[in-house]
């Protein structure tokens, strides 16, 4: 069996266990029988927004990054941020905020940047699309605000500010806000990069950013 052959076959499969018809929507009994499916988790939030936020900071501080909450000037907690890291040199998306960047640095707009000057600069900051506090997650979507994923990938540093008011508790309410842009790269972080192998020898950096810090704003 040829590639072709093997491909036709592998999605011939999928679209009769999906049960797909020609136009690539659902026969209406598979969608009524994914409706009829029982959802007995919870999925819409029960804490108030102070409690969210404090759930949120134990996740993330679970998972070893850096929580940091504003003073209200957002321009001078990056600056204290970066300076306790020594980082001078940052990636920034084309459009990120201008009035958060702090004086004294150096910030470098990714206009395709290429993999290498990814890796050569200090890090990279970007704001978020949204934040999950039961799971310390936040999500990143591939837009100008913040940054395409090899730029949220590459370097070893990412400073992330998240607004509180983007924080929601369930994960069901993050994938209900992020309906409208399911078409995007989206991609969602716990924490550092951390990975381990088959002796348990935890290791960082593999996948992503081995230092994570996190502004909420």
């Amino acid at each position: 069996m040829s590639g072709l052959d093997s491909r036709r076959f592998i999605l011939d499969r999928i679209r009769v266990a999906l049960d797909v018809t020609e136009d690539g929507t659902r026969s209406q009994a598979r969608l009524r029988d994914w409706c009829a499916i029982p959802r007995l988790y919870r999925q819409t939030r029960a804490l108030e927004q102070p409690d969210r936020i404090r759930l949120f900071k134990e996740r993330l501080s679970h998972y070893n990054a850096g929580v940091h909450t504003s003073s209200g000037d957002v321009p001078s907690d990056i600056r204290q941020i970066l300076s306790a890291h020594a980082k001078r040199v940052l990636i920034v998306p084309p459009g990120f905020p201008d009035q958060w960047l702090p004086s004294g640095f150096m910030f470098i707009p990714d206009e395709n940047l290429s993999n290498q000057q990814l890796s050569s600069s200090d890090g990279v900051i970007t704001g978020c699309t949204l934040a999950i506090a039961l799971t310390g997650t936040i999500v990143l979507e591939s837009s100008p605000q913040q940054g395409r994923r090899a730029a949220t990938l590459i370097p070893d540093y990412h400073l992330c500010v998240v607004r509180k008011e983007d924080i929601v508790e369930f994960v069901p309410e993050a994938i209900r806000k992020l309906e409208a842009m399911k078409h995007r790269p989206l991609t969602f972080v716990s924490g550092p990069s951390a990975t381990v192998d088959i002796e348990m020898t935890r290791v960082r950096g593999v996948h992503g950013p081995r230092t994570l810090d996190v502004l909420i704003a």
